[in-house]
């Protein structure tokens, strides 16, 4: 075990578990004192439809909104280049045919391209105050999922500590969005949602190294094994997180207003979810005490304490074995 352990992770686990600490307490900070800012998918408003005879500037339809006073507008491309779906926030002066005449008109008057009105909708604010619900018990209940299914697969402990790191996954990248104050939408409610299954990604291949590592090496504490099986996932934890970041990258970079709170929370998410793969649940776990005759298949009725050592010593050396292909084959490639 001593040949393969390079790094001491689990040795900075208090300072990891502070660290986390100060971030849910500034996340939290973050929603008390300023609040996410709410797309028109949960606050209501008007939808604006309009069809331009060429591929319309997307980008100068979003300045001159903004420009004329409709700070919180999203302007997105709708079914084709010529199409724009333009989203404008409650105005509870100005009714929707209002808001959609004054628009027009600004555009008619800044932009020479010929457009037509398709359609304009109105969104209530009952409608956001359902998909907000909504928004918060889907989150709810993809984490109870998650405390049943490690549960059952590993141990209860364990469980306990995979939805606590998502717990502090999700609180952390909301309280980024509460801090920089970009719109929080329906888009971002996806990105988070898929951060939990990123993060549940990795920290289940944690735990299943850590289970096989407490059946298969027979001396070291549960703090040695668990970092050992930190130690065997982090080239494959590097290199999934580095390669999904450089497609987020050039999201952030190239994928304009419309694709940037999609790509930030993923960011963020994909960043802390890593973190907290490696720390925050295998420490929790660790902490309420997990050990290896926790993960132990139970003895049959008649089997003695030999029978079982000869049983985890095959077990180790078929471990051994797929180690050393591993090894063989990588080494082979290079």
């Amino acid at each position: 075990m001593q040949n393969e352990q390079r790094y001491n992770f689990m040795r900075f686990r208090g300072q990891a578990m502070i660290l986390s600490l100060l971030l849910l307490a500034a996340s939290v900070a973050g929603l008390a004192i300023k609040g996410l800012n709410f797309g028109i998918d949960f606050t209501g408003g008007t939808i604006i439809e309009l069809a331009y005879d060429e591929p319309a500037d997307v980008d100068a339809i979003r300045t001159a909104l903004l420009d004329n006073g409709y700070e919180r507008a999203s302007v997105q491309n709708f079914g084709s280049a010529e199409e724009v779906l333009i989203r404008i926030a409650p105005r509870p002066q100005e009714s929707s045919a209002q808001i959609s005449n004054q628009v027009m008109d600004m555009l008619a008057n800044q932009h020479n391209e010929a457009f037509e009105l398709r359609r304009v909708e109105f969104v209530g604010p009952q409608v956001g105050d359902e998909l907000t619900e909504d928004g918060a018990l889907s989150l709810i209940y993809a984490l109870i999922g998650v405390l049943i299914y490690v549960a059952l697969r590993f141990e209860f402990r364990f469980s306990l500590g995979a939805v606590a790191a998502l717990v502090h996954d999700v609180t952390i990248t909301i309280g980024v969005f509460a801090w920089t104050q970009v719109q929080f939408d329906l888009t971002v409610l996806a990105a988070i949602l898929a951060v939990i299954g990123y993060s549940l990604n990795d920290t289940i291949v944690v735990f299943d190294r850590v289970r096989e590592n407490f059946r298969t090496v027979r001396d070291g504490t549960p703090v040695d094994v668990t970092n050992l099986a930190v130690n065997q996932m982090l080239a494959r934890t590097i290199m999934t997180s580095v390669t999904t970041l450089l497609v987020l990258a050039a999201l952030i970079a190239i994928g304009g207003e419309v694709i940037y709170g999609f790509a930030l929370a993923l960011i963020v998410g994909v960043v802390v979810g890593t973190y907290s793969s490696m720390f925050v649940a295998s420490s929790i776990a660790l902490a309420l005490g997990v050990s290896k005759e926790d993960l132990m298949k139970p003895v049959k009725e008649g089997e003695d304490d030999s029978a079982q050592e000869e049983e985890l010593h095959r077990i180790f050396l078929e471990e051994e074995a797929k180690r050393e292909a591993r090894e063989a084959q990588a080494a082979a490639k290079k």
